[in-house]
């Protein structure tokens, strides 16, 4: 367990979390019918405050850093995103569970931006690294589905626990399984 750990002040009630990502799910995205969005899908909670524009393309996704061939050169993928801007719910969650969580969050830990993260079945990530540490609330998962960094691999449970993981070190996702894979996933900016 050293590249994840429990958060040991987050507890969330994942059923009631679960219940209000599904509500979300048909009218905000997530569909794997599109095959632009099979490599990933992510539903923003936060955004810039007032800017609505803070939530698409580039800005979903982030900068992260890769090896693109087999030179051993690490290559940066898109520019960097200002997380500490990332203070606003978004307004589809206001007066919501999922509102509740994210204050919950914001709390304990300084955060950038906070995303519903899905994985289709059978797929994976590049192998990457992030430039921030993550929160990860599993909500849909598999035994199938795991987070391999470095060399250590493991799977995070959905049982309304939250777990500081070191995405700033080389890692990747699977979804092995043959359901969707969904995260609540926020920036850690501080611990």
């Amino acid at each position: 367990m050293g590249n994840y750990r429990v958060a040991p002040d987050i507890k969330v009630d994942i059923n009631r979390l679960r219940n209000a990502y599904e509500v979300f799910r048909e009218n905000l995205g997530f569909t794997t019918d599109d095959p632009s969005k099979v490599d990933f899908n992510a539903i923003c909670i936060n955004r810039k405050p007032g800017d609505p524009n803070s939530i698409t393309g580039g800005n979903v996704r982030g900068l992260y850093w890769t090896y693109a061939d087999e030179s051993g050169k690490e290559e940066q993928r898109l520019p960097e995103i200002q997380e500490e801007q990332y203070t606003e719910i978004c307004p589809d969650f206001e007066a919501t569970y999922i509102e509740e969580v994210y204050n919950d969050i914001q709390a304990k830990y300084k955060v950038g931006r906070v995303r519903f993260l899905m994985k289709p079945p059978r797929s994976c990530l590049s192998w990457h690294r992030d430039p921030n540490k993550r929160l990860h609330i599993p909500i849909i998962t598999n035994p199938g589905c795991r987070m391999v960094i470095d060399d250590e691999s493991f799977h995070m449970p959905a049982n309304g626990n939250a777990y500081i993981c070191n995405n700033d070190q080389y890692h990747n996702f699977f979804n092995g399984s043959e359901i969707d894979r969904v995260h609540l996933v926020a920036v850690l900016l501080k611990e």
